[in-house]
């Protein structure tokens, strides 16, 4: 088993997603995510300018972000993002704990901002979600910029 697969699973129980939502998810967060990486968050979640367009399911691991949109009658998915973090810009989030509830943004590599809410409830769960973020998405230094530069630089294309 790789450390997607055993990550997955206690992150989506953590995030409070359902079985059925998972194994429906699961096929295509797997084509997304590379069996190495490890899952960060799994949670539902939705637009705030558009809150009426369906339900999206949120997978944060440490390389990728993925959301997939699940529309309402039929449950059909449809991937609405997938995009490596280093390729996010401009990645900033508001934790809420009166709502219980936390928004995330981000600057797609194509200039779409996205933005997502995400309702946990307990204002101790969205402290929580604020640490995993903070975590994941930490300052890099000048320096790691540097060598992260060079080796894009002395790859093979």
């Amino acid at each position: 088993m790789d450390v997607f697969s055993r990550t997955f699973l206690p992150a989506a129980a953590e995030g409070g997603v359902a079985i059925p939502t998972v194994s429906r998810h699961m096929p295509v967060f797997r084509r997304c995510v590379e069996g190495d990486d490890a899952t960060v968050l799994v949670t539902r979640c939705v637009r705030p300018e558009r809150p009426m367009h369906g339900e999206f399911v949120l997978l944060l691991t440490y390389r990728r972000l993925v959301v997939i949109q699940e529309t309402r009658l039929l449950h059909r998915l449809r991937m609405h993002l997938n995009a490596e973090l280093r390729h996010l810009s401009n990645v900033n989030w508001s934790p809420d704990p009166r709502t219980g509830s936390l928004e995330l943004a981000a600057t797609a590599v194509d200039g779409v901002r996205e933005r997502f809410a995400i309702k946990v409830g307990h204002p101790k769960r969205v402290w929580h979600l604020d640490a995993l973020l903070s975590h994941v998405f930490k300052p890099r230094t000048a320096d790691h910029q540097r060598t992260e530069r060079r080796a894009l630089a002395l790859s093979p294309r």
